[in-house]
């Protein structure tokens, strides 16, 4: 917790500080935060509109930190990032490979993701538009099936399909994330992907990794 604190609450607060004390007024701040402020684990869909109740320390000090910014005489825009994936981003596909992955059984279990060059290139999109929305979902197309993906890694891969197993109770309680976030205002930006799906982004992944 503390380390969170010090680098999305205290560090926002020290900018916001050093900018009005030396005068300065860029033209809009750009803050990196997380769908985990969301606790939504049912399988929701979820938008910018959606209510925020984070139930992790992280999700809370990135909230502090979106709200003193939104609170600051800034213009300021908040990106809530889905999980990165990309090069040198590879835990689910060395899971698959090394055999120690487990699909969930019974309800789908959805990940929310964003490639990271997908990530990079909606950051840029919205730095250079003239006018943005206060807050932006950073993910992909398609919420995944946890389950799916990993099937689909495995098919990739040519290895042994993932075994299911049964999640307990006690764990479905302290579940941190099962939710579906929408992407259609960063698409109204123009914000083009170029990996729409985990489909593509993984197959570039893996091809780039063949070659």
């Amino acid at each position: 917790d503390d380390a969170y604190r010090a680098a999305y609450v205290d560090g926002v607060h020290n900018l916001l500080e050093a900018l009005q004390q030396q005068r300065q007024h860029p033209r809009r701040l750009v803050f990196t935060s997380s769908t985990g402020v969301y606790a939504q684990c049912h399988g929701e869909w979820i938008d910018e509109t959606s209510p925020v109740e984070p139930n992790t320390f992280a999700g809370r000090r990135l909230l502090e930190g979106e709200q003193l910014l939104h609170a600051s005489p800034f213009a300021a825009t908040v990106v809530r990032l889905a999980g990165l994936y990309g090069p040198g981003r590879t835990r689910l596909i060395d899971q698959v490979r090394q055999g120690t992955a487990v699909c969930p059984a019974g309800e789908p279990v959805y990940l929310n993701l964003i490639h990271r060059d997908d990530a990079v290139g909606a950051l840029y999109r919205l730095m250079r538009l003239a006018h943005t929305a206060p807050l932006y979902l950073g993910v992909d197309h398609h919420p995944a099936d946890q389950g799916s993906l990993l099937r689909w890694l495995a098919a990739y891969l040519q290895v042994p399909s993932p075994p299911l197993e049964a999640i307990p109770n006690s764990i479905k309680a302290q579940r941190r994330s099962n939710k579906r976030c929408r992407n259609t205002r960063l698409v109204a930006a123009g914000y083009a992907f170029r990996y729409p799906s985990f489909r593509q982004g993984y197959t570039a992944i893996l091809t780039a990794a063949e070659a």
